[in-house]
């Protein structure tokens, strides 16, 4: 376990990610999934409203609703930290950070994890139509309030980051503790220019997303070609997105070394690598399924070597 930042939770060093739970892993499948990391020591688990509203049918929270079952029915709320998150949502009325959109939001999200707080709540993306005093005024009474236990962000730049500390200080507002940046081995410009050392002058602790670049990182690709059994669009965007650039595949031929010193996976050693950078405390990563948790949870004790971390960083500079 580690600190989460000055919060006073301590926390997995993998974070699992939610967003698949009633999506592509349905319900007996994601209970599986969570029992296996609850077993290996897990206790962090990220979810949002918008979990998965994209599918058609799908109201949004069927993400955070499992997850409330699952503790339900394991009798474990105690042991888990939770963190949910709002303004992402498909629905337009939901898709926002005004005060009144967070309050009834944060009371759904309760509704629906069974929980009396929420241990993390994050703005999913920045607003600019909503002046941060209110929309930050918001997740202040709830900290108040008792909903909610520590406020995070995601998806925002340097400049709104500083803005938002500054209304924070003058407001008197509940502390920023937790940023949820996109960052992995081929994503590093936009956290490691000035997000982190913003992160660091401020004790807010770095929870990346998209750790393993929507799953290039584990090394299922080739470089030539999706393989046939994902042949879905998801596939295509990521090869879209990285397959076509050469520093993609010098990282994955560098992780696969790096891996294959170690008896590890590659997914483990791009998240072993994360968790080993300046204010990362713990990245997060979706597994449908226990196999593919297990190609996770390696990173838990992967002790890279100043070599290993060299190696990384020169492939992915």
């Amino acid at each position: 376990m580690a600190p989460l930042g000055s919060t006073g939770l301590d926390v997995h060093p993998l974070c699992l990610g939610g967003n698949v739970f009633g999506w592509t892993a349905d319900e007996e499948a994601s209970f599986a999934v969570l029992d296996r990391y609850a077993a290996a020591g897990g206790n962090f688990l990220d979810t949002a409203d918008v979990y998965s509203s994209w599918v058609p049918d799908h109201p949004g929270g069927e993400s955070e609703a499992v997850i409330g079952r699952w503790m339900a029915a394991r009798g474990n709320r105690a042991d888990m930290v939770i963190a949910t998150k709002v303004g992402m949502h498909f629905k337009a009325d939901l898709a926002n950070l005004r005060p009144e959109t967070v309050t009834a939001a944060c009371e759904a999200s309760l509704q629906r994890l069974g929980v009396e707080r929420i241990d993390v709540y994050y703005a999913h993306r920045d607003d600019e139509d909503v002046p941060l005093a209110e929309s930050l005024g918001a997740f202040d009474r709830l900290v108040r309030e008792g909903k909610i236990g520590h406020i995070g962000l995601s998806q925002i730049t340097p400049d709104r980051l500083r803005e938002a500390l500054e209304v924070v200080a003058r407001e008197r507002y509940a502390p920023i503790r937790v940023l949820q940046p996109h960052y992995n081995l081929l994503d590093r410009a936009g956290f490691e220019t000035e997000l982190r050392s913003i992160c660091a002058e401020h004790d807010i602790a770095v929870v990346p997303f998209y750790g393993l670049a929507m799953g290039f990182l584990t090394g299922k690709y080739a470089r030539d070609s999706v393989p046939a059994d994902m042949g879905t669009p998801r596939a295509k965007g990521v090869m879209k997105v990285y397959g076509g650039q050469e520093r993609s595949w010098q990282v994955l031929e560098a992780l696969r070394g790096v891996a294959a010193a170690h008896g590890a996976t590659p997914a483990s050693v791009a998240l072993a690598w994360l968790r080993r950078q300046d204010t990362v405390v713990a990245p997060i990563a979706s597994a449908r399924s226990v196999q593919q948790l297990e190609d996770f949870l390696g990173m838990t004790d992967l002790e890279l070597a100043p070599g290993d971390l060299a190696a990384l960083d020169t492939a992915s500079a």
